[in-house]
């Protein structure tokens, strides 16, 4: 496999306090990796210094086997692209001329709008004004912008955060099929259900440092607390540890055919979040 972002011992510090306190993760190619926490955790800070728009207090970060701090004067910059919340579009200008001086600035060609545009079920409004847009149109503009020269890396700091349930499984469907052709996607969120439905792995940040890693059924077995629960035909609901000792209680209840449902307790990752860290998710 090959190693695209390699981060050790990251910190940043803003006056006296830890944005990020000690942070270690790596993201292989192809990989969609979900950096999940509530705001404030250092989510966006990671992607700043990632994209050297931030400098580190200390520690290694590396993108495309090249220090982020040699960035800036690297053509590797072209390679990936950016979804933050800073807007940088034109406002007076239509969603289709901000796009074409991106062309410019990426060096594709204009057809490229088009794929954008419908990448993110917006092509048909293409010559509405910027500053006309609602935030969730803006959010789908700056994806647009964000995958226009088709990135192998891409950097999303909460992408659906204003979007309506069709436009966010569009854009879903978009990030699955973009990441098929092969770009690596990098995905702030606090969204839980988000993360379980786009990514590969997942780490788990709160108050600058990463609290669990790994895929989101590693992670699920590993926090499981091996329940299930029984469903009855009486309506009563019985939850009961998954081992041998219940296997009389449950068998019993399969003789008598008292039986509605049964199903095991699986925890969300929100459900793990709070677990590892005590605290919710808003």
């Amino acid at each position: 496999m090959t190693t695209i972002i390699d981060v050790r011992h990251l910190k940043k510090k803003f006056q006296k306090s830890y944005a990020l306190a000690d942070v270690t993760f790596s993201i292989e190619k192809g990989e969609i990796f979900g950096f999940l926490g509530p705001s404030g955790s250092g989510k966006t800070t990671t992607i700043k210094v990632l994209t050297a728009q931030l400098l580190k207090d200390s520690g290694e970060a590396r993108v495309f086997n090249m220090p982020v701090s040699a960035m800036q004067k690297s053509k590797n910059r072209e390679k990936f692209g950016i979804l933050t919340d800073n807007s940088g579009l034109y406002s007076r200008l239509s969603i289709e001329e901000n796009l074409a001086l991106y062309c410019k600035l990426y060096d594709v060609p204009i057809t490229a709008i088009k794929e954008a545009l419908e990448f993110v079920n917006l092509y048909g409004e293409r010559k509405k004004k910027v500053n006309m847009l609602s935030k969730g149109m803006t959010q789908r503009v700056l994806l647009a912008r964000a995958i226009l020269h088709k990135p192998e890396l891409l950097f999303l700091d909460e992408p659906t955060s204003a979007l309506d349930p069709v436009n966010t499984a569009h854009i879903y469907n978009g990030l699955r099929a973009l990441n098929e052709l092969g770009t690596t996607i990098f995905l702030t969120t606090h969204d839980m259900q988000e993360a379980e439905t786009l990514c590969h792995r997942v780490a788990f940040l709160n108050k600058g440092s990463i609290q669990a890693i790994g895929t989101p059924k590693q992670l699920k077995e590993q926090y499981s607390e091996q329940t299930i629960t029984v469903e009855l035909l009486d309506g009563s609901s019985h939850i009961i540890k998954n081992a041998a000792q219940n296997a009389s209680v449950l068998h019993d209840w399969m003789a008598n055919n008292q039986i509605s449902r049964i199903f095991s307790n699986e925890p969300t990752l929100g459900d793990i979040f709070m677990k590892i860290t005590g605290s919710d998710l808003q």
